[in-house]
C-alpha cells in the first residue's frame, strides 16, 4: 500500500507533537503549524498513566522524561474527617510495566519538541490555521490567517477542545461549558508537615472529599517531590477568554477561593494554603464536546483527533492520556492505508469506530469512580456499602496497541 505523500497538523501541542513522531516512525512526511512563536512553556503538571507511557516508550520519548517525573503508582481519597476512603491504581510496575509519572507539561513539550526536531519534521510557527479552502478525493488545501496556504494529502486538527479545524466539519457546534472550573497553585511540600498528619505516614496524591465544600486536592511534584499541586473546583459562570484571562489576573481572588472554608479541612490541606506563590497560580475552565459522528471529514482528508474530536472529564485522569492513544493508532491506520490508497476511508472508519470503544469504556469507569466517590447511602438496615473492590485495569494500562490496531484491520478485511 502506498503512504501519505504529506500530513499537515494543525497545532504543536502535546498531541501534535507526539503524532509528528508517531507519523516519523511509520515514514510519513509531516509538517506541524502552531499559532504561538515558540513551544508551549507555561502550564501545569500532566499524570500520564502506562497506556500512554507505553506509547511514549515506543517512540523513544519515554526514557527521557522518567527522570524529570514524579514516579507513582495509586491516587488516594480521604474523608473530610481526614479518614482514608478509597485508593485507584493509576501505574504499576509489576501489574502494567510502568509507575504513573506526573511531569510538567512544559517539560515533556520541550523534549518532544526537540526530538522532532531531530527527526527533522518542520514546525512552522507564527501559523495561526484559518480555515480549509479545498478538499479533493485526493489532497487538502488550508490557509492560514496571515494569508499563505499549504496543500497535503491529510490534515490533522489537533487544535484542542476549542479546535478550528473542527468548524470545517462541524460549524455550528461550540464547547459546552460545564459551569465548573479549577483554580490551582504550587507549594512546598515541607508546608504540608506530612510527618505530623498521619503517625503511619501520609499517601499522595490525595482527594480530599468534603460533602459540603467540595473536594481538595495535592498531588506531589517533580522528580523528587519537593513540590505539591493543590486545588479546588468550583461552579462557575461561564466567561470569555479575556475574562478567562482577567480571572488569572485577579490573584487576590484566587488566594481567597483556595483558603474559602479551609477550616472545614483537615490540618494537612490547611497548611497547604498558608503561604502560596502566587506566580505558581492555574485556573482552568471545563468544557466538554459531544459525541462527534464522524471524526473525518467527507473525502477523509480531515481529520479530528485529542480534544478536538472528544473530551473526556477528569474523573479517571485520561484525558492527555486517550490523545496519546489517538494519534500513536491513527498514525498506524495510516501507515497501513496509505493516502492514495481507497482503503484510507475504510481504515479511518474503523480507527474511529474503535477508539470511540475505547472512549465508551472510559466514560463508563468515570461513572463507576463517581459512584464510588458519593456518599454512603443510608438504608433501612443501615449504610447501604458501595462495592469497593479494585477495579480491573488491566484493558485500559496494558493493551498492546499495534496488536489492537491490527486487530480493527483485519476485522475489516484491510
Amino acid at each position: 500500500m502506498s503512504t501519505p505523500k504529506t500530513v499537515s497538523i494543525i497545532g504543536a501541542g502535546l498531541s501534535g507533537l507526539t503524532l509528528a513522531l508517531a507519523l516519523h516512525q511509520q515514514g510519513i512526511t509531516c509538517t506541524l503549524y502552531e499559532m504561538r512563536s515558540a513551544p508551549l512553556d507555561i502550564g501545569g503538571a500532566i499524570m500520564l498513566s502506562p497506556n500512554a507511557l507505553r506509547i511514549l516508550d515506543a517512540l523513544g520519548v519515554y526514557s527521557r522524561i522518567r527522570s524529570k517525573a514524579y514516579n507513582f503508582e495509586k491516587l488516594y481519597f480521604r474523608t473530610e474527617d481526614n479518614k482514608p476512603a478509597d485508593s485507584y491504581e493509576f501505574g504499576g510496575v509489576q501489574k502494567y510495566g510502568y509507575a504513573a509519572l506526573r511531569i510538567y507539561r512544559n517539560v515533556l513539550i520541550t523534549e518532544l519538541s526537540t526530538m522532532v526536531a531531530d527527526a527533522g519534521v518542520e514546525i512552522k510557527y507564527h501559523k495561526k490555521f484559518n480555515c480549509v479552502i479545498q478538499e479533493t478525493e485526493s489532497s487538502v488545501t488550508c490557509q492560514f490567517e496571515d494569508g499563505t496556504i499549504a496543500t497535503s494529502t491529510v490534515l490533522v486538527g489537533a487544535d484542542g477542545i476549542h479546535s478550528k479545524v473542527r468548524k470545517y466539519m462541524y460549524p455550528d457546534l461550540e464547547p459546552i461549558f460545564t459551569k465548573s472550573m479549577g483554580v490551582s497553585a504550587a507549594v512546598p511540600t515541607t508546608q504540608l508537615q506530612l510527618e505530623t498528619a498521619e503517625p503511619e505516614g501520609y499517601d499522595l496524591p490525595v482527594t480530599i472529599m468534603n460533602k459540603t465544600h467540595g473536594a481538595f486536592v495535592m498531588a506531589l511534584q517533580q522528580p523528587d517531590g519537593h513540590e505539591t499541586f493543590i486545588g479546588r473546583q468550583k461552579r462557575a459562570p461561564e466567561l470569555d477568554r479575556a475574562g478567562w484571562d482577567a480571572l488569572l489576573n485577579d490573584k487576590e481572588w484566587c488566594v481567597d477561593y483556595l483558603r474559602e472554608n479551609i477550616s472545614s479541612f483537615p490540618a494537612v490541606a490547611q497548611n497547604a494554603v498558608s503561604a502560596i506563590n502566587t506566580d505558581t497560580i492555574n485556573i482552568w475552565p471545563f468544557y466538554v464536546v459531544p459525541k462527534l459522528d464522524r471524526w473525518a471529514s467527507e473525502f477523509q482528508r480531515v481529520v479530528m483527533l485529542g480534544d478536538a474530536a472528544h473530551a473526556i472529564p477528569p474523573t479517571a485522569g485520561q484525558g492527555i492520556n486517550q490523545a496519546f492513544e489517538d494519534v500513536f493508532t491513527f498514525a498506524f491506520v495510516l501507515g497501513r492505508c496509505g493516502g492514495d490508497d481507497p482503503d484510507l476511508a475504510r481504515g479511518l472508519t474503523v480507527w474511529q469506530r474503535g477508539r470511540q470503544e475505547r472512549i465508551d469504556r472510559v466514560l463508563e469507569l468515570n461513572a463507576q469512580i463517581d459512584k464510588r466517590r458519593l456518599p454512603k447511602v443510608a438504608g433501612a438496615a443501615g449504610e447501604v456499602e458501595v462495592e469497593d473492590e479494585p477495579f480491573e485495569l488491566g484493558w485500559l494500562y496494558a493493551p498492546d496497541f499495534g496488536e489492537m490496531v491490527e486487530g480493527w484491520l483485519k476485522g475489516e478485511g484491510l
